[in-house]
C-alpha cells in the first residue's frame, strides 16, 4: 500500500474529511489532497511525525510499502501508479543527491525511447 492510500485509509478510519485531516496535520487542503493522490509527499520529517501521531501509527508504517491482499490481478500487474508514487517519494524526500535525481530521469527517458523504438521496429 502506498503512502497516499495509507493516508486515505487512516483518515477514513477516523471518519474525517480531507479538510479536517489537513487542518489537523497543519497543511492546506490542496497539499493534503496531493498527499492522498501521491502527487506530492511531505518534504519535512516533522509532517510525517505529525501524521503518525495523529493516526497513532509509526512513521515506518507511513514510509514503507506493503502489499495489500485485496489488490486485483490487474492492479498487481499494472505498477504504473505505484512507480509514480515511489518516484514522487524519492524526489520529494531528499534522500538522493540532485546528480542522482538527474541520472534517474535521464535513465528513465532513455529506457522509454529505446522501448518505443523497439516497439516501432517490431510493428513495421
Amino acid at each position: 500500500m502506498q503512502f497516499g492510500e495509507k493516508l486515505r485509509a487512516l483518515r477514513n478510519r477516523e471518519n474525517w474529511s480531507q479538510n479536517k485531516a489537513a487542518e489537523e496535520i497543519g497543511v492546506s487542503l490542496r497539499t493534503y489532497q496531493n498527499y492522498e493522490s501521491c502527487r506530492m509527499f511531505p518534504k519535512q520529517t516533522a509532517i510525517y511525525r505529525r501524521i503518525a501521531e495523529l493516526f497513532r501509527v509509526s512513521t515506518d508504517y507511513l514510509l514503507t510499502d506493503e502489499t495489500v491482499a485485496s489488490e486485483t490481478p490487474a492492479e498487481k500487474s499494472n505498477g504504473v501508479d505505484a512507480l509514480i508514487c515511489q518516484a514522487g517519494a524519492l524526489f520529494a524526500g531528499g534522500a538522493i543527491s540532485e546528480e542522482d535525481k538527474e541520472k534517474v530521469i535521464r535513465t528513465l527517458n532513455d529506457l522509454y525511447w529505446k522501448a518505443k523504438d523497439h516497439n516501432r521496429s517490431r510493428s513495421e
